[in-house]
């Protein structure tokens, strides 16, 4: 990285940056000085959550937490839209290593008849290593069976960031990051950039997962995957990708059902050339009228921060529009009919807000508003597409847990 772009960045984003470029190299996903071991103001393990609405209209959170000397994934449900949460219930029989800490958290989804699936990254010895777990209920959430290892490779390397979703006939997909081509590669002898996407798919409601698909190679090493279900039923995955010679843009591709290959296609055009992953992945919604809205930290000559764009009508990728300062980070999208809301995290020196955009007609028009503040850490910000409408759930070292209207009406 050059320093005279990492001076642009003021504040939290800088030391974000930094902290990300110096894990990616000492994970050996990337290269940079060893002087930038830095952390974020106001950022702190452990804090990351899984959230999800289900087709009742009942809210459920995952979260890490220590079991003795091990750790356990805890479920919460609310029925009152997140103004109150049952208590914790540990769900794994027997302890084991989870990941929570930002791009790497749990995941969840649900089946259209009761069905309750959750994703996480299991860390093992080896540093930077992972393997892709998942778990299931088929009696809305009331009993849990053991987890099991998503993709058919066993090796000691890197099955990490993984991402899950369902689609309109049950069919369940989970995306990871994954380095056994990095580990080949280097066994001969040979250059290997990043990392690679890989996928696996349940036609079983999770009882089984077949694949080890691999959806690309090159793949940043360790930002999250956004996925999201386009018009017509298609899962389509968004992550940051390696483009020659080293640019870190971004591109998207459909995870297909038999594994087919399906051509990636680049869908930003920052020309970030970087030898270090920024531990921040894109966000991916599409409208019901199939417009695509993207948004995504990247650097811009002098300039860094979240972008976000969306198609126009002929299928074209309008121009990217800025978001708040160069400080914003982690953006997050949802839509529900013609709305859309944004939502990220911007640090002012003092405090961590969650800033937010709204629209009301499919992207055409925003308006923004503060939607939440906290003074010490706290998780990135997650929106939620509900029968109540659209919401904000963000986690706090001071707060916890708090669900926040973030529609357009209010």
């Amino acid at each position: 990285m050059k320093m005279h772009t990492l001076r642009t960045f003021g504040g939290a984003i800088g030391a974000l940056l930094l902290a990300g470029a110096a894990l990616a190299a000492t994970a050996g996903e990337g290269a940079a000085p060893a002087a930038h071991h830095q952390m974020k103001a106001g950022k702190a393990l452990d804090l990351a959550i899984g959230v999800g609405v289900d087709a009742a209209g009942r809210y459920w959170l995952v979260r890490k937490e220590l079991d003795g000397a091990g750790q356990n994934l805890a479920l919460q449900s609310s029925d009152d839209q997140g103004k109150s949460w049952s208590a914790p219930r540990r769900l794994l029989r027997v302890p084991e290593a989870i990941a929570a800490d930002g791009e790497g958290r749990p995941k969840l989804a649900f089946g259209a008849h009761g069905e309750l699936y959750i994703s996480y990254t299991k860390p093992l010895a080896k540093p930077y290593t992972g393997d892709i777990r998942f778990i299931r209920s088929l009696d809305g959430g009331l009993s849990f069976e053991a987890p099991l290892t998503v993709h058919a490779n066993r090796d000691l390397i890197t099955h990490r960031f993984e991402s899950m979703l369902v689609d309109a006939r049950g069919r369940i997909f989970v995306a990871w990051i994954d380095k056994r081509d990095l580990e080949a590669a280097s066994a001969r002898g040979q250059k290997y950039a990043g990392a690679a996407v890989y996928y696996a798919v349940s036609d079983d409601r999770g009882a089984s997962f077949r694949g080890d698909y691999k959806l690309a190679e090159h793949s940043c090493e360790c930002c999250r995957i956004g996925l999201a279900l386009a018009p017509g039923g298609k899962a389509m995955a968004l992550w940051r990708h390696v483009f020659e010679p080293n640019v870190r843009d971004h591109a998207l591709a459909e995870l297909t059902p038999s594994g087919a290959p399906a051509a990636p296609q680049r869908v930003t055009f920052d020309d970030w050339r970087v030898d270090a992953c920024p531990h921040q992945g894109p966000a991916l919604a599409y409208g019901a009228d199939g417009t695509r809205h993207q948004a995504w930290f990247s650097v811009k000559g002098e300039e860094g921060g979240v972008y976000y764009a969306n198609t126009l009508a002929g299928g074209q990728l309008g121009a990217p529009r800025k978001l708040g300062s160069d400080q914003a980070e982690h953006a997050d999208i949802a839509t529900e009919g013609k709305n859309v809301v944004l939502a990220w995290r911007q640090f002012d020196g003092k405090a961590t807000a969650i800033l937010g955009q709204f629209s009301a007609d499919g992207g055409a028009t925003w308006r923004g508003r503060e939607l939440a503040r906290t003074a010490r850490a706290s998780d990135h910000p997650r929106l939620l597409a509900t029968p109540a409408g659209i919401v904000l759930v963000w986690r706090t070292q001071d707060e916890d847990v708090r669900v926040i209207p973030a529609g357009q009406e209010n």
